[in-house]
């Protein structure tokens, strides 16, 4: 019973590993930009959020992913407008990684000058002990709630690229840009908009993860590692890949402590570095 437990509470887990890709690989996928600093802008969300909670101790950590999501557009539609749209342009890979791995230090260092390199956290309250029971099984609630938020952005962002006109037209921008210029389409303004939703997608999983466990302004490193392996496990371009590679992810790291307790994610990295073996492309990229 306590496997099929960990089994649960890693899927559990998987769908928040799930959301730190989500704006990566929506990035990659419309403007093949890698953008390094995904991980600072989700430990800055989490700051944020934090502090918000620190000026405001009433309110329901929940509810904090609304006014953050709306700052994070804003930082991230600016970020892209004023900054990145000046090397996406030129339709080289290497620039805008090489100005985003800049920004993430900078940020780093910025945040570590501010609020040093103490451990923080969200208390979520008696959402982070809440939980149900099914025979035997536990089932907390904030992991159900984290997953069924990732189910509706995965599916939100899918139906939004794949079904509106916006969606056609970002989908258009992203494969003929300088044709789009002859409809009346500024590229500009579309990659700064989905730059906007990629830092929406990184700033609820900033407070989510926040609300689970600790974090620190050099925390960064860690998050865009998990972010990372799970955009390429997924297969690049592949939203709901991402989904499922995360709850792989998640399943492996919770599944590897019962027989190894210090491991750590050293078996989910592994897993990562197998599929990258055995298939590059990842779990619904075209295969190589």
């Amino acid at each position: 019973m306590i496997y099929i437990e960990t089994l649960i509470n890693g899927i559990l887990l998987g769908g928040l590993y799930g959301i730190l890709g989500l704006g990566l690989a929506l990035v990659f996928g419309i403007m093949r930009v890698i953008n390094v600093a995904h991980g600072e802008f989700i430990v800055g969300a989490a700051i944020l959020a934090s502090s918000l909670l620190a000026a405001m101790p009433w309110l329901n950590p929940l509810l904090t992913l609304i006014p953050v999501a709306i700052i994070a557009f804003g930082v991230g539609y600016l970020f892209q407008l004023l900054l990145l749209n000046k090397v996406v342009q030129r339709g080289d890979m290497l620039a805008p990684m090489l100005v985003t791995f800049g920004v993430s230090i900078i940020l780093r260092n910025l945040m570590l000058a501010i609020f040093g390199s103490n451990p923080m956290a969200i208390n979520a309250g008696a959402l982070a002990k809440a939980s149900f029971s099914l025979g035997a099984i536990h089932i907390g609630y904030l992991p159900l709630i984290t997953l069924a938020i990732s189910i509706a952005l995965f599916g939100g962002l899918q139906y939004l690229i794949k079904a509106t006109s916006f969606g056609k037209t970002v989908r258009a921008t992203a494969d003929k840009p300088d044709i789009v210029r002859l409809m009346g389409v500024n590229p500009i303004r579309i990659y700064a908009v989905v730059m906007g939703l990629a830092f929406v997608m990184a700033s609820v999983a900033g407070v989510l993860l926040a609300m689970r466990t600790s974090f620190s302004a050099t925390s960064g490193v860690d998050r865009i590692l998990i972010a990372f392996e799970v955009v390429v496990l997924g297969g690049l371009g592949s939203f709901w890949g991402a989904l499922i590679a995360g709850i792989l992810l998640g399943v492996v790291q919770l599944m590897s402590f019962q027989f190894d307790a210090n491991s750590g994610l050293f078996y989910a990295h592994l897993l990562f570095f197998v599929f990258l073996i055995v298939r590059p492309n990842g779990l619904l990229g075209a295969k190589a």
